[in-house]
């Protein structure tokens, strides 16, 4: 997997001077569907992922709630997601995205590795990892400390291992844990699981998996590397050393939005609030996947948004006059 990445990052160049139909801003889920949608409207789009394709897929051991596939490696998913995108037409390129101007009948996107215009936008830059914030969380970052199973598990073979997390993350990656850890413990700070009841009891069945609810991490100590959580019961108050090889960590996500700020209306929590046809409220800008304020952030949410946000930037567009195909639209721009 690692080796198509790098094949991928590796061809992906495009030219800056170029005025693209579509811009879209994330390379997950969302934003592959999005590219798939553009591209086989014959729109040129550009789709800018700071890292490899797939979003937080590329990261989870298997995807079973994703139509058509009974059980799928999320790395595989990724893959096909990205090849099905390039298929039709999208072209890819990484890098930080520093910052945006989105007011305007052409929006700039400045990045690490430069600057890109559009017409449209379609904001699908997903969210991060949120963290326990205690101390030797950042300290032991890398040395213990993980926010990705699928990445670091096999570097804990025959080691004890705990996961922090009642939610469907928690549970499918200490399941997935178990085939590396001695055992793997996951501590909750309520008595019950917000993970769906089929992730519970295939966490349960487990031998190599235990629960520890209602605890929540104080500290994370160690000399260089994890050695034990201080817990404390979220009861009695009583406080507990546990000894542990590594911990990994899954309490929710924080949007990816720092950029956006004074650009977009963010809500208190930095998400973007948009409604079903996924418009930002600035013309010719749409946002999609887990960065959209919703109920539901899942893998079919993700690529619903990303199809509804394509559909409306080609509207957009040919409401401009922009007609899908043209000689103009391929002609680069002069800066």
């Amino acid at each position: 997997m690692v080796e198509v990445q790098v094949q991928s990052a590796a061809r992906s160049v495009a030219p800056q001077d170029r005025l693209w139909d579509v811009v879209i801003l994330g390379g997950g889920p969302a934003g592959m569907a999005a590219g798939l949608y553009t591209g086989r409207a014959l729109l040129s789009t550009l789709i800018i992922e700071k890292a490899v394709p797939g979003g937080q897929i590329a990261n989870t051991y298997l995807v079973e709630d994703y139509p058509g596939f009974l059980s799928i490696e999320g790395p595989e998913l990724a893959r096909k997601m990205e090849e099905q995108a390039r298929h039709f037409g999208a072209e890819i390129v990484y890098g930080d995205i520093e910052s945006v101007d989105l007011k305007g009948g052409v929006k700039t996107v400045l990045t690490s590795e430069g600057t890109y215009r559009g017409r449209t936008v379609i904001v699908a830059t997903g969210a991060s990892p949120r963290k326990l914030g205690v101390p030797g969380e950042d300290e032991l970052a890398g040395r213990g400390v993980s926010y990705c199973a699928i990445c670091d598990g096999a570097f804990f073979k025959g080691e004890k291992l705990a996961v922090i997390g009642g939610g469907d993350s928690a549970l499918d990656e200490g399941y997935f844990l178990a085939r590396y850890a001695s055992k793997v413990t996951i501590i909750h700070r309520r008595d019950e699981f917000r993970a769906v009841r089929q992730l519970v009891e295939r966490a349960r069945q487990h031998p190599k998996v235990e629960f520890l609810m209602n605890r929540v991490v104080e500290r994370i100590e160690g000399d260089g590397k994890v050695e034990r959580l201080i817990l404390r019961d979220t009861r009695t108050g009583e406080r507990s050393a546990f000894p542990v090889g590594g911990v990994f960590v899954y309490i929710g996500m924080i949007p990816n939005t720092g950029f956006l700020k004074g650009q977009l209306k963010l809500d208190d929590r930095g998400y973007v609030p948009a409604p079903e046809d996924c418009a930002t409220g600035i013309p010719g800008v749409f946002v999609a996947g887990d960065v959209r304020y919703k109920f539901l952030r899942q893998l079919t949410t993700a690529v619903a948004d990303g199809s509804v946000a394509a559909m409306m930037a080609e509207k957009y567009l040919l409401d401009q006059g922009v007609e899908p195909g043209t000689k103009e639209k391929e002609a680069a721009v002069k800066a």
